[in-house]
């Protein structure tokens, strides 16, 4: 079958090289999205594994629409018998990018109202709306007169893993911070540092990374466990391989900030989710802390603006690009910021740049490599230097 992994803009190479490893064939990069063939064996696992997917659909039927009726008509052709009964639930999602349709309820109402029209005429009874935990989520996706039905395997966002009981005031998305530390090349094996780490998404995902552990394994249930063709035994088996990959994180994972309740909030999140036994938190501004090991990874996600005056922001960003300068020798260096102005003030020359959204903010995700004495220099730290 062919199935589409849903993603951010910037993500899709990284979601499809996670595709790739996990076995999947036919992988075409879509915008925002990957398609690739699957079983169901994929299916499950991609739901389980997948860390810079937010959903994974199966695409049942594609038509086009320019009105209401063609839209109805079109909906009721299809037969929705091999995957609803008229006894089982059913909810709409519809995001709708159309100058013929304008409002996304409107059309999932008809998309409703022509599936239980059809099963109100065969059988005689209706399928009925559950918006909580339904048998069957349909996903509309219209792009001006084209449609596209799917049905959601995932239900529930995949970036809700279940480690963020506690609120803060700016978090990042999980799938976002999963795609910050893949795209660094982080996997475990050397140091990892957030020191501006808030509510402690990306120092979570870091954790998983180098645990090996699946990002969903604590999830309760996923759309396709409702499904008439689920198989609990092929997800046993599916479940019990994630499990049996976890391992210890051969280096420590360390996040730092200079809010205690910041800190609070990360503490609590890898306490519930049994991941703080491998992560050092500390309260901190990043001028106190200081790398442990000589080669490793920092990632950081510092204010744009929104929340400080612009000289705060030009002084919190000179005082980045002076640490990293002054202490991170031999580390690898990542930065996220939508404050391109504020970002040039680091003053080091990026080796790599990645384009990014955080919500609605374009961001750039900026690599600098940290060389030993002056960056005019620029001799990279050898594994034998002391």
């Amino acid at each position: 079958m062919k199935l589409v992994a849903k993603t951010f803009h910037g993500l899709e190479q990284v979601l499809a090289g996670e595709l790739e490893a996990l076995g999947a064939k036919n992988i075409q990069i879509l915008k925002r999205a990957v398609s690739f063939d699957a079983n169901k064996e994929l299916l499950y696992k991609s739901n389980l594994q997948l860390r810079t997917a937010i959903r994974i659909l199966q695409p049942l039927t594609t038509f086009s629409a320019r009105q209401e009726d063609e839209l109805y008509a079109a909906v009721k052709a299809y037969d929705w018998s091999p995957y609803l009964k008229e006894d089982q639930t059913l909810a709409i999602d519809a995001v709708v990018f159309s100058r013929y349709f304008t409002h996304s309820k409107f059309v999932a109402l008809r998309v409703k109202d022509a599936i239980c029209d059809q099963f109100k005429e065969r059988t005689g009874k209706r399928p009925s709306v559950n918006l909580e935990r339904p048998n069957l989520l349909i996903n509309v996706h219209v792009a001006e007169d084209k449609f596209t039905l799917s049905m959601d395997s995932s239900d529930e966002p995949l970036n809700r893993r279940g480690y963020r009981t506690k609120e803060h005031p700016a978090p990042i998305n999980e799938v976002l911070a999963a795609g910050l530390v893949m795209l660094s090349g982080y996997d475990g094996s050397q140091p990892f540092l957030d020191p501006m780490c808030g509510s402690g998404t990306i120092v979570m995902e870091a954790t998983m990374i180098a645990a090996r552990m699946a990002p969903n394994m604590k999830r309760k249930e996923f759309g396709f466990q409702r499904w008439n063709n689920y198989d609990p035994e092929l997800w046993k088996k599916v479940y019990e391989e994630a499990k049996n990959q976890v391992r210890t994180p051969p280096e420590r994972i360390n996040g730092s900030d200079i809010a205690l309740s910041a800190i609070d909030v990360s503490r609590h999140s890898a306490l519930d989710f049994g991941l703080k036994q491998y992560i050092d938190f500390t309260v901190a501004p990043f001028s106190e802390v200081h790398p442990k090991g000589r080669n490793g990874i920092v990632i950081m996600n510092p204010p744009y603006d929104e929340r400080l005056k612009s000289k705060d922001i030009v002084m919190l960003y000179t005082e980045i690009g002076t640490q990293l300068k002054h202490k991170f020798n031999g580390w690898q260096a990542w930065v996220i910021s939508s404050n391109f102005e504020a970002i040039k003030v680091i003053s080091l020359k990026p080796a790599e740049k990645h384009t990014l959204f955080n919500g609605s903010l374009e961001c750039r995700f900026q690599k600098f490599d940290m060389y030993e004495g002056s960056k005019k220099i620029r001799r990279p730290i050898k594994s034998g230097d002391q």
